[in-house]
């Protein structure tokens, strides 16, 4: 999914920019991100290093005590083995294919029964994302939380960034997010192949009841995504590895980045760094969140303003 730092390496990298021709330009294209990473690695610095500071203190004095204690914290055997089962899980039956072998002759049966009202010739595609929504938030939120208060009953879950309190401190951050990544949506939307690749749901068009159902299903998934990553991941590594938490998850949440474009792909390791750090400044996911939704809709609206067809019918045909 499109996030802030991706945005901004695509808008640097310019409007339409495409796969290139020449060994040249593809090089130039493949080395992008590393002049990125270079340059906004003393933004990184200077905003997050007291942050950084702050865990490796806690996670040194926490790693003491439990070596002092002569006990074994499991967290990180615990939290790795999970990623890896929800991942999987994922992979193999979160996807279209799944929806299309196995639920989709399902929803066929029951609408043949004349069943829950489904209509698959209208909603077919609606059904599948849905699929993809649910299996995003069971996997990312469900899960995790249950095996983690199964194996670590002491351990409160709002503790996974869930709690408001300190995004409303640090409100201030997101609106400086907003300011430096708005512009470069705007930028990025010049691109010819930026209308044909948003809405993923290519029905938004149809209404404004497909568009709200859609945006709905993605906002939910992006929760579930900074839960996991942000709040999961942070909390159950951040006494152990202390800031090298932050760094660490950026590997598996570059990786399910893996088959969209190059650029976002690698600007995923960025926007990791950056959401992460925010999340253990503000001990809050809700700042991610937030910036995640803002900027999905307004790449969703502008795709379909460009190509004038934003939907004019509250329910549609």
């Amino acid at each position: 999914m499109f996030d802030l730092a991706s945005t901004l390496l695509a808008a640097a990298a310019g409007p339409g920019a495409r796969a290139a021709p020449t060994l040249f330009e593809t090089a130039t294209k493949a080395l992008f991100p590393v002049a990125a990473y270079i340059a906004l690695a003393p933004v990184l610095w200077f905003f997050f290093r007291g942050t950084w500071r702050e865990l490796d203190v806690a996670a040194h004095e926490h790693q003491r005590k439990t070596l002092a204690a002569g006990t074994y914290d499991y967290r990180p055997a615990v939290l790795f083995v999970t990623t890896a089962l929800v991942l999987t899980l994922q992979e193999y039956y979160g996807g279209r294919d799944f929806y299309e072998n196995h639920l989709k002759p399902f929803l066929r049966e029951l609408e043949k029964q004349g069943g829950f009202g489904i209509d698959l010739r209208k909603w077919n595609e609606l059904y599948g994302y849905g699929w993809w929504a649910f299996t995003r938030v069971f996997g990312y939120v469900a899960v995790p939380m249950i095996i983690w208060k199964i194996c670590f009953r002491k351990d409160s879950l709002f503790d996974m960034g869930l709690r408001v309190r300190g995004f409303l401190k640090h409100a201030w951050i997101y609106g400086l997010c907003l300011a430096v990544v708005v512009p470069a949506v705007v930028i990025v939307s010049r691109s010819p192949d930026f209308g044909t690749y948003y809405p993923f749901y290519k029905q938004c068009s149809r209404s404004w009841f497909d568009l709200a159902m859609w945006e709905m299903m993605y906002f939910a998934q992006f929760f579930a995504l900074e839960v996991f990553f942000r709040g999961f991941w942070l909390s159950g590594l951040r006494t152990t590895l202390g800031s090298g938490a932050i760094f660490a998850m950026c590997v598996p949440y570059c990786m399910i980045h893996y088959g969209k474009p190059y650029l976002e792909a690698a600007g995923a390791v960025v926007a990791g760094i950056a959401l992460g750090s925010l999340a253990m400044r503000t001990k809050s996911i809700y700042s991610g969140f937030l910036v995640h939704v803002t900027v999905a809709l307004l790449m969703d609206l502008l795709a379909l303003s460009h190509r004038n067809a934003l939907p004019t019918s509250l329910w549609g045909p």
